[in-house]
């Protein structure tokens, strides 16, 4: 058998597909096969058989894969990977197929628990206890089974053409654009292999191409190949979490130089931008006074260090919930620590001594060593807890010059 061809598609794809919940029982199953016979010298055969409520006896699905045997010197590295790479979209393929119906499965137990349980899902939430799978798990697969249904039952894509996709392909075609979606299906509906990549690449063409946030300039030398879509999709993601003004500021910059390093140079700055309004808004030191966020990034940008201003920003934001944190966790272990106090006693020294131990992180003073690394330097912080009215931001140090 010749190998296959690294790109080859899988063929003669055959999956049976259930009409509803089950024929004739009130099971979730009815007889579901599905056989893959990929090119090359990867092969899969599964069969899926009814539970005990249709049959006595349950087969366990059979998953066979011919793998090349990595000890033959007459097979060359080419096409050992090219005959690994089929059996791994095998995998993959097999693996969205049984996703898709365990989202139905659980989407049926959630409709059902809704529609007879004792109301808010806690019904639905204990069996997935019992099931050991997480809450989060749960609704991804509820998810991309209802993906799943709004591509194949409501869309452009044949339900045989579900194995051409791989997981994450198919799980990005069901997020893109419906004009994206035609054309993967259309694609897909041919016979083609579809990848993450690909979804990726048509869906950044299609955005560059027609997203009302690019000026006229830019879409058309994208649609002429004067630029490529993979740096022109970046920009519209960026633009899309500014505000109307900074947008028409940033299309302006665009409309004068539309040029690929400019594209990259404005794409970073509404990166910047974003960075810094998202965590500023954060940040509760910005919240005294009549502070102007917006105008201070603007005065940054002028200056080219909005970036600067961006990490600040992001690292004030961290210090601001590591002290929160810190705080909390201050109070606890003094509250604790109390109480360990009051239980002791002169016949218990040595927990005496560790509680004293304790004090150095407890008290309203905390003195914490910075290790070996900083030269066994300690540091030494007061916490003072205050009134909202007495709390003042520390004044700006100003530096003055001799004339």
């Amino acid at each position: 058998m010749s190998p296959a061809r690294p790109g080859e598609g899988l063929r003669q794809n055959r999956l049976g597909r259930l009409a509803g919940w089950g024929i004739g029982c009130d099971c979730a199953w009815a007889g579901l096969e599905t056989s893959l016979h990929p090119t090359g010298g990867a092969e899969l055969h599964g069969t899926i058989e009814s539970p005990p409520c249709c049959r006595a006896v349950t087969e366990a699905p059979a998953l066979n894969l011919e793998l090349p045997d990595p000890e033959r010197d007459d097979i060359s590295s080419m096409e050992f990977l090219a005959r690994i790479e089929e059996a791994w979209a095998v995998c993959d393929r097999f693996d969205l197929q049984t996703e898709i119906w365990r989202g139905r499965i659980l989407k049926a137990v959630r409709d059902r628990e809704r529609r007879g349980g004792e109301g808010r899902g806690t019904g639905f939430l204990q069996w997935l206890r019992e099931q050991e799978i997480s809450k989060t798990r749960a609704y991804g697969l509820i998810q991309l089974a209802e993906s799943a249904e709004s591509l194949v039952e409501q869309g452009p894509l044949d339900a045989e053409s579900v194995n051409q996709f791989s997981k994450r392909a198919f799980i990005e075609t069901a997020q893109a654009d419906p004009e994206v979606q035609l054309l993967i299906s259309e694609a897909a509906n041919g016979g083609e292999q579809i990848t993450r990549k690909s979804v990726r690449r048509l869906t950044d063409d299609f955005t560059s191409a027609t997203s009302p946030l690019l000026p006229e300039e830019i879409r058309q030398r994208t649609a002429d190949n004067l630029l490529p879509s993979k740096a022109v999709a970046p920009l519209v993601r960026e633009l899309s979490k500014l505000p109307e003004q900074q947008q028409e500021d940033l299309r302006r910059v665009l409309r004068e130089e539309p040029e690929l390093e400019r594209v990259k140079d404005v794409t970073s700055t509404a990166r910047w931008l974003s960075k810094a309004a998202e965590a500023g808004l954060a940040v509760r030191a910005f919240q005294q006074g009549d502070l102007n966020l917006e105008k201070a990034m603007q005065e940054a940008q002028r200056l080219d260090v909005l970036g600067l201003l961006a990490d600040a920003v992001g690292q004030a934001q961290q210090l601001e919930s590591a002290v929160l944190k810190l705080h909390t966790s201050w109070r606890r272990l003094n509250g604790l620590q109390e109480r360990l106090w009051v239980e002791s006693g002169s016949s218990t020294p040595h927990l005496r001594e560790l509680l004293n131990a304790l004090q150095s992180l407890s008290g309203s003073t905390m003195r914490v060593s910075l290790g070996e690394l900083a030269g066994g330097k300690r540091l030494r912080l007061q916490l003072v807890e205050e009134a909202p009215d007495q709390l003042e931001a520390p004044p700006l140090p100003t530096t003055f010059s001799a004339g």
